[in-house]
This record gives structure tokens, C-alpha cells and sequence, in this order.
């Protein structure tokens, strides 16, 4: 019985198999302990290291299996098609190997600079980069995988070949279908290394003001003050005008416009708004000011500079100042609120001038 076994073609593989496999794992399982060592010190490479430990621990076994296939003789009956199975698996591993090494690697990037802080532009500048370039490459990745596992198959290659004579028609065509997609990849890439916006941005497009909240491979999605989303792709961004609050850093200069009668006095309206300025915990304690910007024939527009260390402070800011301002005057000079005037007596010629009456 031993004899037979021994002597049954695939008694050979299949034992170098079994052996091949136990071996991958122990190696898998040596070189990572030392690799997590020597990379504590790396913390992006650590990261990449963590993140690529479950796909390695497919791969390292299908190598050694494929090394074991690739030895055996090849007039061994159904050794093309164990061959081919297991190099489709090795590349399914290998591209969900490479997509984790670089997920990991941009995650390990976005932990070295933390954005819980106050200052977190350059944060965010990181965290855009990374998160934009990691999802273009790892999509990059997935159609490469995609076509080599095609390509492992002798009809997908046929096929090819037979579209060969029709090229410069299906180029046509394929490039116009894709033209999207391409578009939004170049636009992502334009995003992530000039970036015109960054997560955790504040802007206001199309009229609507917002915060950036992702950034995906084909679209923005930004979060709205009253939480609704506005999606838009990201070519918008490459080829439209927006504005971005945030684009150098999160201090803003907010203004309040109110309007009042020309009798005001500015001398207490400016004591105001500094008591009021100075006692807001929003004010960073940068800058602000009182100014007349503006005069119509019934009323003076006063313009109040206020700064903030981010927009949201900004805003809640700009609100106190508004209300304080009110309040005072409502309190102090009420006489002097902007009002229509109408004056009888002025605006009555005298006696001696009005027509007689028949």
C-alpha cells in the first residue's frame, strides 16, 4: 500500500506541498516579529507593516506553493490547471497585499500629525494628500490586478488580439467613456499635490457654506452648517471658481454691519464694542475695530473688525457683537435707530407764500 502511494505521481508535490506551506507560515511568522521590531521606530512603515500582515500571510504559502507547482513535472496530469488556479490566487493576494501596504502606509503617514490640535493646517494638508493619493493608487492597483489575472487566460488574450483591427474605432469610443474617469483621476491628483482644498476646509460653494468632509476618487462631499451634503466632483474644484476660508490658516477677520442715525455719538458705540469684543470667549485677541463705511441720506453705516481663530468661532462671534451693538443702542439711544423722518412743519411752505385759497 506504502508502495503504491509512494509510487502515485502526485505523491511528490503533494508532500512538498505539505511541507512548503508549514514553513511559509513559520517564516511569515519570524519575519514578522523582527520587522515589527526594527520598524517600531518608523512609525508609517510600522503601520504598513501591521496593515499587510493578513494578505502576507496568504501570500508567503501561495509563493511556496507555486515554487512547488512550478517543479513539478510537467507532464503531470492536471498540473497546467493547478498552475494556473493557484498564480490567479497568488495575484489576487499580491494586489490585496498591495493595496493594504499602501492604505497602511498613508494611515501610518495621517498618525504622525495629528489633527486634534489648534493649529492643524499642515495636519490636514497630510491627511488630504495621503487619503487622495492612497485611493488613486490602490484603484490603480485594482485594475492592474484585474487585467493580469485576464491576461492569465489565453481566450482573454484572443479577444484582444481580434480588437487589434478595430483599435482607432473602439479607442474612440473608450476614450469618450472614459473621459470622466480620467478626468476625475487627473483632478484628484491636482487635488492632492497642489490642494486648492483640504479636509476639514471651510468654504462657501455655490452659495452654500460648508465644511469639506471627503474627498473620495471621483467626488467631494461637503458637509453643510445645517448638516445637508452638497456633492460635487472633483473636477468642480479644478475648474471653477469657490471660495475657501481656510486655505493658509483657520484665523478669519470677521465683519458686523449695522446702520444708525446721524445723531449717534461713535465715542460710546466704540467703548461698547470693545467691552463686548474683549469679554467674548471667541475673540482670539488679534484685532478690532469700529468704522463709518458708509453713508446714505438717511442713515450711516458702522462697520465692526472682529478676529477669530477659525471660522466657527468666527461666525458665533460676529453674532455677539451684532446683538450687543443692538442691545446698546436699544438701551442707550434708542432715539437714534435708523427711522424714517417726516417733519410736518418743515415740510410746509410758510403762509405768506401759499396760494390763496378761491
Amino acid at each position: 500500500m506504502l508502495l503504491k502511494l509512494i509510487a502515485y505521481p502526485w505523491f511528490g508535490p503533494l508532500l512538498a506541498a505539505l511541507l512548503a506551506v508549514p514553513l511559509a507560515l513559520l517564516a511569515h511568522r519570524v519575519a514578522g516579529l523582527v520587522l515589527e521590531r526594527v520598524t517600531r521606530s518608523v512609525p508609517a512603515l510600522h503601520a504598513m507593516l501591521l496593515a499587510i500582515k493578513r494578505p502576507a500571510q496568504v501570500v508567503l504559502p501561495l509563493i511556496a506553493l507555486q515554487l512547488v507547482w512550478q517543479a513539478a513535472p510537467d507532464d503531470l496530469r492536471f498540473i497546467g490547471n493547478v498552475r494556473h488556479l493557484n498564480g490567479l490566487l497568488l495575484i489576487a493576494a499580491a494586489t490585496w497585499l498591495a493595496v493594504d501596504a499602501v492604505s497602511g502606509f498613508a494611515e501610518g503617514m495621517v498618525k504622525q500629525h495629528p489633527s486634534d490640535i489648534r493649529d492643524n493646517l499642515e495636519a490636514r494638508r497630510v491627511l488630504t494628500q495621503a487619503r487622495v493619493l492612497a485611493r488613486t493608487a490602490n484603484s490603480v492597483l485594482l485594475v492592474a490586478g484585474a487585467a493580469l489575472m485576464l491576461m492569465t487566460f489565453p481566450g482573454a488574450r484572443q479577444v484582444g488580439a481580434s480588437l487589434l483591427a478595430s483599435a482607432g474605432v473602439i479607442g474612440i469610443v473608450a476614450g469618450l467613456a472614459a473621459k470622466p474617469v480620467f478626468s476625475n483621476l487627473i483632478a484628484g491628483l491636482q487635488i492632492a499635490l497642489a490642494q486648492p482644498i483640504r479636509l476639514d476646509d471651510v468654504l462657501v460653494v455655490e452659495g452654500e457654506w460648508g465644511r469639506v468632509e471627503e474627498i473620495t476618487g471621483t467626488f467631494v462631499v461637503l458637509r453643510i452648517w445645517d448638516d445637508r451634503r452638497l456633492i460635487l466632483p472633483l473636477t468642480y474644484f479644478i475648474e471653477k471658481p469657490f471660495q475657501n476660508w481656510t486655505r493658509h490658516d483657520s484665523q478669519l477677520l470677521g465683519s458686523v454691519f449695522v446702520f444708525a442715525d446721524y445723531g449717534m455719538p461713535l465715542a460710546p458705540l466704540r467703548a461698547e464694542v470693545e467691552r463686548i469684543v474683549k469679554a467674548a470667549p471667541e475673540w482670539d485677541g488679534r484685532f478690532f475695530n469700529l468704522r463709518v463705511t458708509d453713508a446714505t441720506e438717511r442713515t450711516m453705516q458702522i462697520r465692526v473688525l472682529c478676529t477669530a481663530a477659525s471660522s466657527a468661532l468666527a461666525f458665533d462671534l460676529r453674532c455677539t457683537v451684532r446683538e450687543g451693538l443692538i442691545d446698546f443702542m436699544q438701551r442707550e439711544y434708542p432715539q437714534f435707530l435708523p427711522r424714517m423722518r417726516i417733519e410736518g412743519d418743515a415740510a410746509r411752505p410758510p403762509a405768506a407764500a401759499r396760494p390763496e385759497q378761491p
